[in-house]
């Protein structure tokens, strides 16, 4: 075969992968999906600011912390039982490797309250994996972050 078309027929299968990729994000949109939930307060070390320095958000769109290469920062989302709207801008050590969400409360009892839920979610907007390695890059030292990357660059190849 022809070099040449070795490499249209190499771009066209690369294309048809991409394509694959964005429909598969698009379709996780509106998409319905049970989680597992815990709650967290900035009582908690984490001095009231998120992985990206700003304040954790109480309004009405409120922070929530997962493993980024499973919700990448930026994800938004709904519980579906109370109407709440997340965004994930935060990640905890206890998350790596799991399919948690941690939601941002602004105290201890409404983080008790909440205790551990399964819940249905439903992802309003799905976050990016490059921001989260923008992000995440720069603090490689840390064990469980160098997981969360690892686990990044492997869903890019």
């Amino acid at each position: 075969m022809p070099d040449v078309l070795k490499l249209t027929v190499l771009a066209t299968f690369a294309a048809l992968l991409a394509s694959c990729e964005t429909q598969q994000r698009s379709a996780a949109r509106g998409r319905i999906q049970k989680v597992r939930t815990t709650a967290y307060t900035a009582h908690e070390g984490t001095g009231g600011r998120n992985a990206v320095g700003r304040r954790l958000s109480r309004g009405e769109l409120k922070s929530a912390a997962s493993d980024w290469s499973r919700f990448p920062l930026g994800t938004r989302f709904r519980i579906v039982s109370t109407g709440q709207e997340y965004v994930i801008d935060d990640y905890g050590g206890a998350l790596v490797g799991t399919n948690t969400i941690d939601l941002y409360t602004t105290s201890r009892h409404a983080m008790n309250r909440w205790g551990v839920r399964h819940v249905e979610i439903e992802i309003r907007h799905w976050g990016s994996e490059q921001e989260s390695l923008k992000v995440l890059r720069p603090r490689h030292k840390i064990r469980r972050v160098r997981r969360m990357i690892a686990s990044l660059e492997k869903k890019q190849l």
